[in-house]
């Protein structure tokens, strides 16, 4: 291989504050994007799609399971696909495992779904081979279609009102998907985004300082209560707080 030359410490550290140039300018641009799509104008959901899920039938609706957004990745498991049954999409499969634990997602109001043609005895027994607990729902209707996910996968962003209304807020698919997975790259394709003060996001969104809400995955209280991350004790246990840059 053509290898870059070796260099000595000064001039290594020069190279990398050079291209840390390029890199913030690259942050601000994907902050710039985030907070272009928190004013992208919203779809309304008409049709009631319905889901086959391990406890029975389930309306769109449903996959909320109670917070105010959704994110839906059409995963390819089903006849047809190669692996079947044993295994689903090599690509999807690589997605599915690169997905950082739900609880993070969960204490910014979103939920994190799978969708699948595959019966739910196939999605529990390939959750249980990869250690997968993603929840996953098998596709009964035309959602996939309608969502632009029946012959290729991608990632749907939905949103809920108070009344119930469902709207579609966002879409990623191709290339699109390839840095999907970390809690942030999945909140910043949301409508409401990460909900943290330094974001530019439209009047009235709900939005804490940063770096108050983390936790530790398994000592989230309340997924869906802010006033926590607000809270003095929550300043205190995190630490001090740093600008964004």
């Amino acid at each position: 291989m053509n290898m870059p030359p070796i260099v000595s410490p000064q001039e290594w550290d020069a190279a990398r504050e050079e291209l840390l140039v390029k890199e913030k300018e690259l942050t601000r641009a994907r902050d710039a994007l985030a907070a272009e799509r928190r004013r992208m104008p919203r779809m309304a959901v008409e049709k009631d799609y319905r889901f086959e899920g391990p406890n029975g039938p389930a309306r769109l609706l449903d996959l909320f399971a109670g917070r105010r957004q959704l994110i839906i990745y059409r995963f390819f498991f089903e006849p047809g696909v190669a692996g079947w049954p044993e295994g689903g999409c090599v690509g999807c499969s690589f997605m599915a495992d690169q997905v950082a634990h739900l609880a993070h997602l969960n204490s910014r109001d979103t939920t994190f779904a799978n969708v699948s043609r595959a019966p739910q005895a196939d999605i529990e027994r390939l959750k249980a081979r990869m250690g997968w607990d993603t929840p996953w729902y098998t596709l009964t209707d035309d959602f996939d279609a309608d969502f632009g996910v029946d012959e290729w996968h991608g990632t749907n962003a939905f949103y809920r009102d108070d009344d119930g209304r469902i709207f579609r807020t966002y879409f990623i698919d191709k290339r699109g998907d390839e840095p999907m997975g970390s809690t942030w790259s999945y909140l910043d394709i949301t409508a409401l985004g990460r909900q943290e003060q330094w974001e530019d996001s439209p009047e009235g969104y709900p939005q804490t300082p940063p770096y108050g809400w983390w936790n530790l995955h398994d000592e989230y209280d309340n997924a869906t209560v802010f006033e926590a991350a607000l809270s003095e004790a929550a300043a205190s246990q995190r630490g001090s707080r740093r600008s964004r840059s």
